[in-house]
């Protein structure tokens, strides 16, 4: 008798402790519309700001060394360079993150692809 009442405590607790569980997960990931255009302008920030430091770095050494504009251009041309480089870096590290995101979601089986 005391066992069988024992035993309705214990499943009434481990039903509480499922709900407790269940209201505290967070919710499930919604898509974030804004994502997208935050990391189009992150890219578009990187671009300038390598062309940016490029002609500075350029300019500054025409200045001091008397060489207008090549160094200026060549600089510039490198930034250039650097700045499509690290907008490809992110932009593999976007689609790397979106890859994985619908490898766990497709291995829990929430597949939710029109």
């Amino acid at each position: 008798m005391a066992e069988e009442r024992d035993l309705q405590r214990l499943k009434a607790l481990e039903e509480k402790i499922a709900k407790l569980k269940t209201a505290q997960e967070p919710p499930p990931a919604k898509e974030d519309h804004h994502r997208l255009a935050n990391a189009a302008w992150r890219m578009v920030i990187e671009l300038v700001a390598g062309l940016g430091i490029g002609f500075g770095i350029g300019y500054g050494l025409d200045v001091l060394l008397g060489t207008r504009p090549w160094l200026l251009v060549l600089f510039t041309l490198l930034g250039f360079a650097a700045g499509v480089s690290t907008m490809m870096r992110t932009a593999r590290e976007l689609q790397d993150r979106n890859t994985g995101a619908a490898k766990t979601a497709a291995e829990r089986g929430d597949d939710t692809r029109g």
